[in-house]
């Protein structure tokens, strides 16, 4: 040792650039000369934090040692199999891996890397990602909710910028125990889920596509009636697991969890739905929004966490069966369409959103100089996805018996819904000067107007609606959205959602639609809506274009440009 010992610091340096920061701690122990030369080598920890993670917002006040190892202290919990350990650590780890996000550039994907990789591990998942109420409700005595609300918050919120893909993204049925499971299973072992979903009549793979078209409707949100889409079939998301069911062990045998991977959609949808389609939950405190009740226009995660779960489902459903359609062009049912939610923690940092090139004849914008101060990137081209239940599905759901008390939850909700996929074409009309009154933080309103169209129905007149809205940062940070749709220049239907992420980010928009009107009644259920690209096309294309539209829609979707 004593040889090393004699080295100047400036060697020294060099030696410890090469050795893995979750080491230098290890080596600053071994002697105090070593633990003063690392301890004060602001250098070599600014060398090893910019190595691994992108450079943070300065503050001028923490020192690179400080932050290198919060981020290590963090990653060793992260990769540790002792669960007793993770617990201990819930709120740092949240508040850490939330702060990693929030100063995630777009440009460089290290930091949300670092946490895709650290929650591939399911223990990762169920213990940070799964301490909101909506999955103790789904898994009694396998997941555990918080019992303090700001940790459930920060739980849900961090599992929303995950993305609904992390761990188990899409049913897999993989448990044969459950009768419903045991048909659907191929002799090669594996699970045909739309063998599954054929048996409990959800969809039928052999059906015409006009299950999930919108031929019926006139608008871009309906209120289901006489719609077949919504027939009152269950969805599939049942055997959820119970206290006493058998154990899923975990992969470690530190850990004496009950702990098993968590399959979000799986075991949350019903739940999520329930959550979601209770009427009692829209009220004038949460602008009948993703927000929370004490009127603060603060953004309520585990809300939107339910929106997230329930949107991937059923565009999920969507997707694979446009993909599986004989009717569809072969690259478009090669498309998985599943993004912007396909990738974890992608697309959430500000300005990731990047525009693709549409088909078409593109026109120009209307007000270019308006554009150029919008700071939320409105004007272009926009997926729109919203889901909805028959009226009378609803109603029954909501008000066919007694309702529970107001802090307590409505039963699972397994009822079939419909699903709308629409494109929207949105142009800036005026921007105007944040108004403290109105909730407004420190950056512009900006209000635009355009049309929303269907995707398989954009040539007919009776399934287009105007649109109007606003985007404008609320008082307490969140990037806040407000569309209406008009039809014969009309109010017809109002939403409010937030962006996930950044400005600009990928991963768009999630909240809620409702009767303009506020109507205690309904209807009312979850919207998604994310930019594809900064173009504006003609609006008349002959029928014939639309598959191209939708081929490159589902291209851009699926990283297949």
């Amino acid at each position: 040792m004593s040889p090393v010992l004699d080295l100047a610091p400036e060697i020294l340096h060099q030696i410890f650039i090469d050795v893995q920061p979750t080491d230098l701690g290890s080596l600053s122990m071994t002697c105090q000369y070593l633990n003063q030369v690392i301890r004060n080598d602001e250098r070599l920890w600014r060398h090893h934090y910019l190595s691994h993670f992108d450079p943070p917002q300065q503050d001028g006040a923490t020192l690179w040692m400080a932050r290198t190892t919060r981020l290590i202290k963090t990653q060793k919990i992260l990769e540790s199999d002792n669960e007793s350990v993770k617990d201990a650590a819930l709120q740092e780890v949240l508040e850490t891996t939330l702060e990693l996000i929030e100063n995630s550039p777009s440009e460089s994907p290290k930091n949300t890397d670092f946490l895709a990789t650290l929650f591939k591990k399911d223990l990762n998942i169920s213990t940070f990602l799964c301490k909101s109420g909506l999955f103790s409700r789904a898994a009694r005595g396998k997941w555990t909710a918080s019992p303090n609300a700001s940790l459930r918050q920060l739980s849900a919120r961090l599992h929303v910028l995950g993305g609904i893909n992390i761990g188990e993204p899409w049913p897999k049925w993989d448990d044969r125990n459950h009768p419903n499971h045991r048909t659907a299973n191929r002799d090669d072992g594996h699970y045909d889920l739309f063998a599954h979903l054929d048996e409990i009549g959800y969809v039928s793979a052999n059906d015409d596509d006009d299950d999930y078209d919108d031929e019926d409707d006139d608008d871009d949100e309906d209120d289901g009636d006489n719609d077949e889409d919504t027939d009152g079939h269950e969805s599939p998301g049942l055997g959820l697991p119970s206290a006493d069911a058998p154990e899923e062990t975990s992969t470690s045998s530190a850990s004496t969890s009950t702990t098993f991977s968590p399959q979000p959609i799986r075991y949350t949808h019903p739940f999520a739905r329930s959550k979601v389609y209770d009427l009692r939950r829209y009220t004038a405190a949460n602008m009948w929004g993703p927000f929370t009740d004490d009127g603060s226009g603060c953004v309520d995660w585990e809300k939107v966490q339910a929106i997230m779960i329930i949107i991937g489902f059923n565009y999920n459903l969507y997707s694979d069966r446009l993909r599986r359609s004989s009717a569809r062009p072969a690259r478009i049912r090669q498309s998985s369409g599943n993004e912007p939610w396909d990738g974890v923690f992608s697309g959430i940092a500000t300005d990731s959103y990047v525009s693709c090139r549409m088909p078409g004849q593109v026109r120009p914008s209307i007000r270019p100089d308006l554009d150029a101060l919008d700071p939320y990137g409105v004007t272009g081209s926009w997926m729109r996805v919203v889901c909805f239940l028959d009226y009378n599905d609803l109603y029954a759901f909501n008000f066919k018996s007694d309702p529970p008390e107001s802090t307590q939850d409505r039963e699972p909700l397994t009822t079939r819904e419909a699903f709308r996929l629409l494109r929207l074409q949105l142009n800036v009309t005026s921007v105007e000067d944040p108004n403290p009154e109105d909730g407004d933080g420190d950056m512009p309103v900006v209000h635009f107007q355009g049309t929303s169209r269907s995707t398989s129905m954009a040539w007919d007149p009776n399934a287009n609606s105007q649109i109007r809205g606003t985007a404008r940062k609320t008082a307490s940070g969140a990037i806040r959205w407000t569309t209406f749709s008009l039809f014969h220049g009309e109010e017809r239907w109002r939403s409010e959602g937030v962006q996930i992420g950044g400005l600009r980010s990928a991963r768009g928009i999630l909240g809620n639609w409702f009767d303009k009107d506020y109507d205690d009644h309904g209807p009312a259920g979850p919207t998604a809506f994310w930019k594809i690209s900064d173009d504006l096309i003609e609006e008349s294309q002959p029928p014939g274009n639309q598959f191209a539209m939708l081929q490159a829609l589902l291209n851009h979707l699926s990283g297949n440009d």
